[in-house]
Formats: structure tokens, sequence, C-alpha cells
């Protein structure tokens, strides 16, 4: 319930924290799981003092317990141990501190890990995030490599030496963090991301070298998965060897099985590429020579050719039969032109003998009246009436006398 307080009417500090102490003491116990970051077993002391940390979250609490319930376990937990506890909040009011009072402690086995690690699997499968869609290709030649590992380990080592063998003008950024411990979680996400967020970086490289179950537990981890998940730079996952398998090789881009396959998956071989250019320029220039020697053959072919090499052969070969043609022709039209002038005689004949004019030089006159009718009929004239004659040599007038 809030309380009613004002600048001129606050609470002491005292009674702050004994209404917090007070509000805390009527919290159940809760069974409570993490990481023992520091361990304090005093000779003879009836009470041992440990902190327990959230590695994802990077999150500590202060654990407290009496000795008979820690020795019940102590051959079995140490310091990065995680464990469970069953536990009771506890507020100490003079120091404003809260711990956690524990009356039972398990360790969790690699057993029990392994299926927790298996459940969680399944779930971000489920979601999608190990979908080989999603899956981005890595660059033949990064400009700039991001690479996440121990201080002077054997995996920066491996990455390093062996990126710049195969191309020494190799560039990297690295960020050295924690690879296992409490720790090595939120330091790794941190990195991760600075990397992501440098524009020049073509391609992250997380490596680590082999390890227990427990060792490799960071890189299974549920936020770093969705970091990973998360970046537009492609990673490759390089952690341990050939058999561990953590969450984070699943949702990599890709995945290689040590440091050393990291390198040479992400960095190509100068010599190989060398070797590789000599033989693509030594296929080309046989690919050229072979089409300068196909088009050069089917030239020579063409010009083989007697066309080609007597151009004027078939135009003389075809030019008798042109002569022989056109003087076909020739006769041809004549003979046409000879029977129509035959015809056209012949026809003459016929119309100058059927003309009128041909039957008056025989002798023969038309008698035509004044309106050039012509007399056909003794009875179609009068007497007296004046007709005109027409002869072969012209024409004259007469008059009917009857």
């Amino acid at each position: 319930m809030a309380l009613n307080t004002s600048a001129e009417a606050p609470l002491p500090v005292g009674e702050v924290s004994r209404l917090i102490g007070g509000w805390i003491d009527r919290l159940g116990a809760v069974w409570v799981e993490g990481q023992i970051t520091q361990l304090s077993r005093r000779p003879g002391a009836g009470v041992v003092f440990l902190t327990l940390r959230d590695p994802s979250y990077d999150v500590s609490v202060s654990v407290t317990c009496y000795r008979q319930v820690f020795d019940a376990v102590a051959d079995v937990v140490s310091e990065g141990a995680r464990v469970v506890v069953h536990c009771k909040p506890e507020w100490y009011a003079p120091r404003g501190q809260l711990s956690l009072r524990a009356a039972e402690i398990k360790p969790v086995g690699v057993g029990e890990l392994l299926a927790r690690l298996e459940q969680l699997k399944k779930s971000l499968a489920r979601e999608g995030l190990f979908a080989p869609e999603r899956k981005k290709p890595l660059p033949f030649l990064p400009r700039l490599i991001g690479l996440v590992c121990g201080r002077a380990s054997a995996a920066e080592r491996d990455v390093l030496e062996n990126a710049r063998l195969r191309w020494p003008a190799v560039r990297f950024e690295v960020r050295n963090v924690p690879v296992q411990g409490v720790h090595a979680v939120p330091q790794v996400v941190q990195a991760v991301k600075e990397l992501d967020a440098v524009d020049d970086v073509d391609v992250i490289i997380v490596a680590r070298g082999g390890g227990s179950v427990e060792d490799l537990l960071p890189f299974s981890d549920e936020q770093l998965v969705r970091t990973v998940a998360q970046c537009r730079t492609p990673v490759v996952s390089a952690i341990g060897h050939e058999p561990d398998n953590p969450l984070l090789d699943h949702v990599a881009d890709l995945r290689a099985s040590t440091p050393t396959d990291a390198a040479k998956k992400v960095v190509p071989d100068v010599g190989e590429e060398h070797e590789r250019v000599r033989m693509l320029r030594d296929r080309a220039r046989r690919c050229v020579q072979a089409l300068l020697d196909r088009e050069e053959r089917g030239l020579a072919h063409a010009l083989a050719r007697p066309s080609v090499q007597d151009p004027h052969r078939m135009v003389d070969a075809r030019a008798e039969e042109v002569t022989a043609l056109l003087e076909r022709v020739r006769r041809s039209l004549r003979h046409r032109l000879d029977r129509a002038d035959s015809e056209l005689t012949h026809t003459h004949a016929r119309v100058v003998a059927l003309s009128p004019a041909a039957t008056l030089k025989r002798g023969y006159a038309v008698l035509q009246r004044a309106d050039g009718h012509a007399v056909r009929d003794p009875a179609g004239v009068e007497a007296g009436e004046v007709l005109r004659a027409r002869v072969s040599e012209g024409e004259f007038t007469v008059r009917v006398d009857v």
C-alpha cells in the first residue's frame, strides 16, 4: 500500500527499511537457479556466504546458508557451478541489503543441463531461428573480419595466423572477452552487437577452443542466440571441436568445426585463387583459340568454293542461257507480230471489201434526200424532188422525173 509522505513529512530511513523488511518477510520460499560466483567457507564459521549470479542478465544476489546445508553438496559444488537453491528472501534492515537464506542446495547435473538445452533448442527452432532461409551468405573476400574470442587464446591465434597465411592483407577487428564463466554471456553479446554496428565489418567470427559442457554453456545461452539471430552481419560459429554442438552453431549463418576451420571458410587462399585465376585464364584462352580455329576453318572452306574463287564463272555459265532465252523470246515475238500482221491484212481486206466506198467504186451511187436519209424505195420520192447522188469520186444533184 502506498504511504502518504511529502517533503514536509518524510519517513526516516529506518522506517523505510523496516517497512521493506516487513513486506519481504511476507514473501514465501522460492526455488532459484544460478551460477555460484563467490564462495566463502570460513573455518569454524556456522554460516556459508556465496553469490548466485544469472549469467544471461548480469544480475547477482547474495545467499547465506547454514554450514550443514552446504556441507551436503560441498563435494560436488564449487565456484562456477550451476545450482538450484530453495531459499527465502531476507532483508537486513541496518544495511538495507537483500539476501536469500538457503534451506537446500541442489547441483544441476550435466544430464539435466543437456535436457534443458534440448528443450530450449526445440523452442527456438519452433520460432524459426534455425531455419535455413534465415542464413546469410558470406562475402567472397571480407574487407574487415570481426573476431570475438578470449584474450591471448589459442582460438584467437589459430584464426589470425591461418587467415593471414591464406590472405596476408586480411584485416581484423578483435574483441577480447571472457569465453566462460558468469561474465561470458553479457560480454560476448556486447562484443557481437558492437561489431555488427561497424559498417566495414563484413563477417563476425565467434571463436573458442574446446571444453566441457559447463564451459560451453555461455554459447547456448538464449540471449546470445537471439542476439546473433538479429545481426545484419553474417556470423560464423567456431566453438570447441567437432563433437561440440552449442546452440550458437544452429543460429549462426555458418558453423565451423574449429577456429582454424573458421579461418579457412571465411578467408580465401591467395595461392588457390591465383591458381584458379590461371586455370580460368587458360580455359578462356583455349575457348577463344578454339573459336578462332573454327572460324578460320569455316572461312577457308568458304573461300575454297568455286563461286568465291571464280565469281564470274556462274555469270558466264548463265550468259549463254540468257542469250538463248533472249533469242527465243525474239523469235516468239517476231512470230506473233508476223501472225498479227497477216491477220490485220486479211481483216483490212475484208473491211475494204465490205466498205460502201468499194461498192461506189464499182459504179454504184447512193441517193440521199435533203434530210440526209438514203432513198431505198422509189415510192418514197416525189416528182420534181431534188436528190443528192453520191458516187465514188464525189456527189451531184438530180431531179426526179416521173
